[in-house]
């Protein structure tokens, strides 16, 4: 070790290094700690670098281990520790992050009526004072509009701190966005399920929905990519399954339950609604036929531990209601209306109680 070795000339030494693309040597910039210190033929010091993950930092050290051998000589024992910023975790924006509960309406088959559960129960919920929106995820067979009212509704864009969304449309207090009002409606949507999980993420993501109490997806039948991206891109509230009594029903609401079960996903089952449980003639009101069977309902929501919502009968007046864009769930003072006020009473509870028992729900991980 050269006898002149003191602070001052291994500072000089390093001011022949410098940090590549830049001008000032790296004592000058600040990279060289004030930690330095020379004893017993030993000299060492901290180098601060700008970055977490940077890739010069090898050949800085290297270099600033050069200059010191230089001036002190080869036989110093040279020791630089390199100091990193703390590395931040990535936070992804929150979406939707003004909803406070995402429902996720489902049926394991086709034709149980979900879709009409969907819009009454929405509706139905605005009736009773909450900020409610739908998104008609039912990519392939979307009937929202139709079923709201909604059907020569164009969402535009709107400008909301500094990004274009898609306004909802709005109809009977329930705002509402669906892929059939960018289709034509007599084409049928040929789409990949790739193609079909982007266009319900970018309804959900580009959606000005604002603050809302109740964000109902109406998902389309059955388990698919389209189920899987939602719960990888929102955390879900929880799930309403419907279904009607019979069996083959049963069997594939049965499916659906267990989906949202699965561990790996772990959204909670609100409930169950069994929609058509009988069929009551106008003329004959107080009459009860059993056409799909008797309680397959509430048999399934004991066995697989669900709670039963409610029964919902077959009345001539729900499909009218539906197929003229006016929900029953409107007229609160007729038995329907009254049904499904009871039905989004019943949701209202489930929520709280499973915000009182469980902890929020966050988005899946899955590895492919």
């Amino acid at each position: 070790m050269s006898n002149n070795i003191n602070e001052q000339s291994v500072l000089d030494a390093l001011k022949s290094v410098t940090y590549p693309g830049e001008e000032l040597n790296i004592v000058s910039s600040g990279m060289v700690q004030d930690d330095l210190t020379i004893e017993d033929g030993r000299v060492s010091f901290s180098i601060l670098f700008k970055r977490a993950k940077d890739p010069f930092h090898k050949s800085v050290l290297k270099a600033a281990e050069h200059a010191v051998r230089e001036e002190v000589g080869e036989g110093v024992e040279v020791e630089i520790t390199p100091i990193f910023p703390e590395l931040k975790p990535v936070v992804e924006p929150k979406l939707l992050p003004q909803v406070k509960n995402i429902i996720a309406v489902s049926s394991g088959k086709g034709g149980v009526g979900k879709s009409t559960i969907t819009a009454n129960l929405a509706v139905a919920l605005a009736n009773a004072g909450y900020k409610v929106g739908v998104l008609d995820a039912d990519i392939y067979g979307p009937s929202q509009p139709r079923m709201l009212n909604l059907e020569g509704a164009r969402p535009h864009l709107v400008e909301t701190e500094g990004r274009e969304l898609i306004e909802p449309a709005k109809n009977y207090g329930v705002r509402m966005l669906s892929i059939g009002f960018f289709v034509n409606p007599e084409d049928a949507v040929v789409w990949r399920g790739t193609m079909a999980s982007n266009a319900m993420s970018q309804l959900i993501r580009d959606g000005n929905w604002g603050e809302l109490d109740y964000f109902l997806i109406d998902l389309p039948p059955g388990t698919s990519d389209i189920h899987l991206t939602l719960v990888q891109s929102l955390g879900v509230t929880g799930a309403v399954v419907v279904t009607t009594p019979q069996d083959v029903a049963l069997d594939d609401a049965r499916k659906g339950i267990s989906m949202f079960q699965e561990e790996k996903i772990s959204v909670p089952v609100l409930g169950l609604v069994e929609n058509m449980s009988w069929f009551t003639p106008a003329e004959l009101p107080d009459n009860r036929y059993y056409i799909f069977g008797k309680d397959g309902g509430a048999k399934l929501a004991k066995e697989t531990g669900t709670k039963l919502l409610g029964q919902v009968p077959l009345v001539q007046s729900v499909r009218e209601g539906a197929d003229k864009g006016e929900p029953v769930a409107l007229k609160e003072d007729t038995i329907m209306g009254l049904a499904f006020k009871e039905l989004a009473s019943e949701l209202v509870k489930a929520v709280d109680e499973r915000w009182r028992d469980l902890p929020p729900t966050h988005k899946v991980k899955m590895n492919r």
